[in-house]
């Protein structure tokens, strides 16, 4: 089956960088981004898995083919996944940092995949490691339990897991990806409440954290990272993050704070902190001079 729409936004859309929190890592089997410009999405629908192809044709413009059983619904809840329904018309930020980075990145957009389990997933393996380890799990899972990308999708793209898919995901694979006891058994734990989860596309936003933090082994930051892609939450903050209260610290002050600093330094951007954030993140004002020494990758293979 195959659909095509072209999707034209009330505003400008920036397709590449509204749609790059989707993509984990350069290697990402489920997203790729080929030489002519166009990205490429290999997802699961209600409907059914599905190969989507975006291209952008104009400023409000983005041409939307997609592949496979899920073809229909990925053509309809495209303008959803391209930003449609991020409403960004009551963000006046103060002058300063902020204001100057939504200046140059007005037609970023929050995406909304309104795929739940798609989105908590990847973000369990992020927990309290560094990017690379789960970027790496992520890569070896979808290759070893995804399904091949319907349609003329580029090579080795790979469709994730159903719910049931990733709970019948062995110990030894989890292993074999390098993923510790604690992450795997919070990736089974989501998958069998799958049906639970999915129910926070319907709910007002902090309905869905707190449904989302019910999951065992889920806290505050893996929701916030999960509601910011699957539910286009444009207020949720990573708390707990290693860097960034740092960096939005660094950003607006000069100086590196504490979660509470942060949360302190934000408040005045709510409804939109997790787009300041974005933002700021965005506009190279947020790279904090390192001094320290980095993260140790660590390996729960050889134990």
């Amino acid at each position: 089956m195959e659909r095509h729409t072209t999707v034209t936004l009330p505003g400008p859309v920036d397709l590449h960088r509204t749609l790059a929190p989707l993509r984990r890592g350069a290697g990402d089997p489920a997203y790729r981004r080929t030489p002519d410009g166009a990205l490429w999405r290999a997802s699961l629908l209600a409907s059914g898995p599905v190969t989507t192809h975006l291209r952008q044709v104009g400023p409000c413009s983005v041409d939307v083919t997609a592949w496979g059983p899920g073809a229909g619904e990925a053509v309809a809840t495209a303008p959803a996944l391209l930003g449609a329904h991020d409403d960004a018309s009551t963000f006046d930020p103060p002058p300063g940092p902020v204001r100057d980075a939504f200046r140059r990145a007005a037609a970023v957009r929050v995406t909304r995949t309104g795929r739940v389990l798609e989105s908590l997933v990847p973000a369990i393996l992020e927990q309290r490691v560094i990017t690379r380890t789960a970027h790496d799990a992520w890569r070896y899972l979808l290759r070893t339990h995804g399904t091949p990308a319907p349609g003329p999708a580029p090579e080795g793209m790979r469709v994730p897991p159903s719910a049931a898919g990733w709970a019948d995901v062995p110990v030894w694979d989890f292993h074999r990806a390098g993923v510790d006891p604690r992450r795997a058994r919070a990736v089974v734990a989501a998958a069998r409440l799958a049906h639970r989860i999915e129910e926070t596309t319907a709910m007002a936003p902090l309905d869905a954290l707190a449904r989302l933090t019910y999951v065992p082994g889920v806290g505050a930051w893996t929701a916030a990272e999960t509601a910011q892609r699957a539910l286009g939450d444009a207020d949720a903050v990573s708390v707990g993050d290693y860097h960034l209260a740092g960096q939005v610290g660094w950003a607006l002050t000069g100086a590196k704070v504490d979660d509470a600093g942060m949360l302190e330094l934000l408040e005045p951007y709510r409804p939109h902190r997790y787009r300041a954030v974005r933002l700021l993140l965005l506009s190279g004002q947020a790279r904090v001079p390192r001094r320290g020494p980095r993260l140790t990758i660590e390996d729960h293979r050889s134990r």
